[in-house]
């Protein structure tokens, strides 16, 4: 790779066309099933064999469910437990595909925007649909201050502005942080590389940021995800009880 952001270009790998519509195979689509596939294999293989005394994979599982069904019950409150499925896979697939991107030439999904705003946007979407039937005009009342006056057209007009933001700085804050770290990681590497060549006790300091850099990476991708779905479930609150 010569560009540090050549590892974030979409490649078509298997082009499809359905009457004019693009839906050929990329890079990119490939790495999602394989996250996917990753997921569905642990989850899959820890529980159809499930024991009183659990095995290393079952704890594995077990711990896993535990920690996003607190987390849910914590921040979307009892009513979000129906969505919980939903929780943890979003969470699963947004870490497996994150970690999977710190491989040497591998592909990181979530550096792609077309990956965070989907998730995002119908996330979103959803949780204004079930803000909508739940609170019915109570929905609309919340984006009208309780204050009279010339200002209250303006602030009402921020209101909606900034209810409606919300799953841009979800999609823009995963995407940002993903593109940034493996973008940094690219530069520092070649820069090891090229120090290699001229003095090697130069490149071995070198390789003690890149070593920090890439721990601090793997606990970006764990807070990214973790992140993105603890904002979920505060909207899945709002949404749900109100302000």
């Amino acid at each position: 790779m010569i560009s540090p952001l050549e590892q974030f270009k979409v490649l078509i790998i298997l082009p499809i066309k359905v009457g004019g519509i693009d839906i050929s195979i990329t890079n990119a689509t490939i790495y999602l099933l394989v996250g996917i596939m990753y997921l569905y294999v642990i989850v899959k293989r820890s529980t159809e064999e499930g024991k009183i005394i659990p095995n290393p994979m079952q704890r594995i599982a077990e711990m896993m469910y535990m920690f996003i069904n607190n987390l849910v019950k914590q921040q979307a409150g009892i009513k979000g437990l129906k969505y919980f499925p939903i929780f943890f896979n979003l969470f699963y697939v947004i870490l497996v595909l994150n970690l999977i991107g710190l491989t040497p030439y591998a592909f990181t999904g979530t550096s792609q925007m077309s990956y965070t705003f989907t998730l995002g946007f119908g996330m979103f979407v959803g949780i204004v649909l079930i803000a909508i039937t739940v609170q019915k005009e109570k929905f609309v009342k919340q984006f009208i201050p309780e204050i009279t006056g010339p200002i209250l057209p303006l602030l009402v007009i921020i209101e909606i502005f900034s209810y409606c933001i919300r799953p841009f700085s979800l999609s823009i804050r995963l995407f940002a942080n993903m593109l940034a770290g493996h973008t940094l990681l690219h530069i520092l590497g070649g820069f090891g590389m090229s120090l290699l060549k001229i003095d090697s006790i130069l490149a071995v300091v070198m390789g003690i940021p890149i070593v920090a850099i890439c721990v601090l990476e793997f606990g970006i991708a764990f807070l990214q995800a973790y992140v993105f779905v603890v904002l979920l479930c505060i909207y899945l609150k709002e949404a749900n009880y109100g302000h």
